[in-house]
């Protein structure tokens, strides 16, 4: 029934005067991830809250999909990653986008990648507790945006940084852990790509890892 019909209709009915709304605002649509995550990067884009600040290039941000079931957590930027502004474009992250490949039958962009460490520390060292504690709350809502099926580990550095306690990997490793923050969420440990390049024996753990991961994350 168009607008004449309609207003008929209700006069025959005793309706003599019709009042008409307009511009009826929408509702607002809820912001999407990836959103979400750009307004938290631009808010620590020059953050200064540790040392790290004073040797980097650029903050290095998390990459790939929000919408994954599973987020990579590593150490921290090194050479490359500091001056591409991406995590894991070296040659560990050449090793990991592999095995993603072929073990998890998907590609670098169907999956999201980050640090526990958002700069690079000189030299490749290793971030210092105060590094992580200042990049963690920035982390952990980033984690919070995504809300993946499983957090997995790669590396000492990064299952210390996530669950808050010191571990040794080679005793850990392929074990599941809930995360602190929210317990739904399972953290997956496993080695670091650098480690297994250091010690190619470890490879088929490291596979049999991303066998359990793909599991873990329904993929």
């Amino acid at each position: 029934m168009g607008l004449k019909e309609t207003v008929k209709a209700l006069e025959k009915i005793g309706f003599s005067e019709i009042y008409l709304t307009q511009g009826v605002s929408e509702k607002k649509q809820p912001k999407g991830k990836r959103e979400l995550l750009e307004e938290l990067f631009s808010s620590y884009r020059n953050c200064t809250k540790c040392p790290l600040h004073k040797s980097r290039t650029q903050v290095v941000f998390g990459d790939g999909n929000p919408d994954s079931p599973v987020v990579f957590v590593g150490e921290a930027p090194g050479e490359d990653e500091d001056r591409q502004g991406r995590p894991f474009v070296g040659r560990a992250g050449k090793y990991l986008n592999q095995k993603i490949e072929q073990v998890l039958s998907l590609k670098r962009e169907d999956v999201y990648i980050t640090n526990v460490c958002k700069c690079r520390p000189p030299e490749n060292r290793k971030p210092t507790p105060a590094e992580i504690n200042a990049c963690f709350p920035y982390l952990r809502k980033e984690l919070s945006i995504i809300k993946p099926k499983v957090i997995c580990c790669l590396g000492a550095t990064a299952a210390e940084g996530i669950l808050g306690k010191k571990l040794s990997i080679t005793k850990v490793r392929g074990q599941v852990r809930p995360y602190p923050y929210d317990p739904s969420v399972k953290v997956f440990l496993t080695y670091h790509p650098a480690f297994i390049l250091r010690n190619p024996k470890s490879d088929g753990e490291f596979v049999e890892d991303m066998k359990k991961l793909k599991e873990l994350a329904g993929l």
